[in-house]
C-alpha cells in the first residue's frame, strides 16, 4: 500500500492518445498495482530512488520549459558524427543533422507500420521493471532509427539528451527503437548534459541487431547538473552478430543504468565494459544481464569503479546460460577501489547455468590502492599524489583501451585524466 500511495503522489498521468495507447494503459495498470520500488525491493535496495523522487519532485509527468540550448557546449571536439538532439525529452529536428542515406529516422509518433509499432515494449517489458513501466506510460517523444542492410555507417550517431532546468525542474521521458538490419554496422553514442536545477530523466532503448549485424553503443554520463536518471537498454542479437557496449559515469546525483543483452542465435560475440569514477555524494547503480539462449556464443564483461568522498557504487551483473546454450563462453568481472572511509560499493555478480558444456566465470574485488605499488613509485621520486593518480589511471585504462574509435577514446581518456588531476 505504501508503494501505491507513493505512485499516486508522484504520478499525475494523462495517457496519450497515440498508436501506443494500449501498452501505455498496461504500463499504468502495472504501476497502479506495484507502485514505485519500496525501500526493501531487491532490485533497488541499494538505490533509494523512490525516496529521492518523493523529496525532489511532486510529479513524474513530463514537464519543463524548453529554452534555447547550445549544442556546441556538449559536443565532442573533433568528432565527425551524425547528430540527434533531444531537449527536455523532445526531439529537436532543427538541431539534429543526419546525412547518411542508409540511416532512416522517424518519430515514433508518426509511425504507421504495425510491424514497427509492435516492437515497442517487446524487449523492454513493463512488467519487469517499475521504471520501464513509468517510461512506457509517460514517454513524450522518441525515434525509430533503422540502419539499412549491407551498409556500414562510417560516422557514429551521437544522441544528445540536453536538459534545460534553468527556469523550472524538468521531468523528461524518451524512448528509441533501433533496428540494425542484416550485415549492417553502426555506432551509437548517448551523451547527457543539463543546466540549471533538478532533472529527472528516464530513457529506454530497444535495439534489434539482425544476422551478421554490428552494433557499438557508448553511454557518457558526465552531467554536472543535478541529474536523477534512469536508463534501460535491451539489445536483441541474432546469429553471427557483434555488440560492443561501453558506459562511463563521472557525475550525477543518482544514476541507474540497466543494460540487457539477449543472445538469441549462434556464433554471437558480445562485450560490455563500464567505468564509474565517483566523488562527492554521487550514487551510480549499474545492473547488467547477459542471457545466452542459443549455443556457440561468447560474452565478456568488465566493469570497474573508483569511489571517493561520500560516493556510492552499485554493480549487479547476471549471466544466464539456457539449457540449449551449449559451448557458451561467458566471463564477468567487477573491480572497485575505495579512496575514502565514507565511500562504499555493493557488488553482486550472479551466474545461472542450465547447460553442461560451457566455460563461465564471474567475480568481484573491492579494496584500496596497492600500498607496495605506491611505495615503489615514491621510491623513484614520484610524489604520493602523482603515484596515486598514475595507479588509478592505469586501473581505468584497461577499460578505456577497449574503445575502438580513436576520437572517442581520446575524449574519454581526457575526461578521466582531468578527473584524476582535479582529485590529486
Amino acid at each position: 500500500m505504501e508503494a501505491v500511495a507513493t505512485t499516486n503522489t508522484l504520478l499525475q498521468l494523462n495517457i496519450k492518445q497515440d498508436a501506443f495507447l494500449e501498452i501505455r494503459k498496461n504500463a499504468f495498470t502495472y504501476l497502479e498495482k506495484t507502485g514505485l520500488p519500496a525501500p526493501k525491493a531487491e532490485e533497488y535496495k541499494f538505490t533509494p530512488i523512490t525516496r529521492v523522487l518523493e523529496k525532489n519532485f511532486s510529479s513524474l509527468q513530463p514537464e519543463g520549459n524548453i529554452g534555447k540550448v547550445d549544442v556546441a557546449q556538449s559536443s565532442i571536439d573533433a568528432l565527425q558524427a551524425e547528430r540527434i538532439v533531444f531537449v527536455n525529452g523532445v526531439f529537436d529536428e532543427t538541431l539534429s543533422s543526419i546525412s547518411a542515406e542508409a540511416i532512416h529516422i522517424q518519430r515514433l509518433s508518426s509511425i504507421q507500420d504495425k510491424n514497427v509499432i509492435s516492437k515497442i515494449g517487446s524487449l523492454a517489458k513493463s512488467n519487469t521493471d517499475t521504471f520501464v513501466a513509468l517510461n512506457t506510460a509517460t514517454f513524450q517523444d522518441g525515434l525509430f532509427i533503422e540502419v539499412k542492410a549491407n551498409h556500414k555507417i562510417e560516422r557514429p550517431i551521437i544522441i544528445h539528451h540536453i536538459a534545460d532546468a534553468s527556469v523550472t525542474k524538468v521531468v523528461a521521458a524518451t524512448r528509441n527503437l533501433i533496428w540494425v538490419d542484416e550485415n549492417a554496422a553502426v555506432t551509437v553514442i548517448e551523451k547527457y548534459d543539463a543546466v540549471g536545477g533538478a532533472v529527472f530523466s528516464s530513457h529506454v532503448n530497444e535495439v534489434f541487431v539482425a544476422k551478421q549485424g554490428s552494433f557499438t553503443y557508448k553511454l557518457i554520463q558526465n552531467d554536472i547538473g543535478e541529474r536523477y536518471q534512469f536508463t534501460h537498454t535491451v539489445i536483441h542479437q541474432q546469429s553471427n552478430s557483434h555488440v560492443n557496449c561501453f558506459a562511463l559515469c563521472l557525475n550525477g546525483k543518482l544514476i541507474r543504468n540497466n543494460l540487457h543483452l539477449l543472445l538469441d542465435g549462434e556464433h554471437i560475440d558480445s562485450h560490455m565494459y563500464g567505468l564509474y569514477l565517483l566523488n562527492n555524494d554521487t550514487l551510480a547503480d549499474n545492473h547488467t544481464v547477459v542471457d545466452h539462449m542459443k549455443p556457440n556464443s561468447i560474452s565478456n564483461e568488465l566493469y570497474k569503479g573508483v569511489m571517493d568522498g561520500n560516493a556510492k557504487g552499485v554493480f549487479n551483473g547476471k549471466i544466464f546460460v539456457r539449457q540449449d546454450a551449449q559451448k557458451t563462453n561467458a566471463f564477468q568481472s567487477n573491480r572497485n577501489i575505495l579512496l575514502s572511509d565514507a565511500a562504499g560499493v555493493n557488488t553482486k555478480p550472479q551466474l545461472e547455468i542450465w547447460a553442461d558444456d560451457v566455460k563461465c566465470s564471474h567475480g568481484c574485488t573491492s579494496g584500496q590502492l596497492d600500498e607496495e605499488a605506491l611505495f615503489y613509485l615514491q621510491a623513484r621520486g614520484i610524489s604520493k599524489a602523482s603515484a596515486k593518480a598514475l595507479l588509478l589511471y592505469a586501473f581505468a585504462g584497461e577499460v578505456i583501451e577497449k574503445i575502438e574509435n580513436e576520437t572517442i577514446r581520446k575524449y574519454i581518456d581526457g575526461l578521466v585524466a582531468e578527473r584524476l588531476n582535479q582529485h590529486f
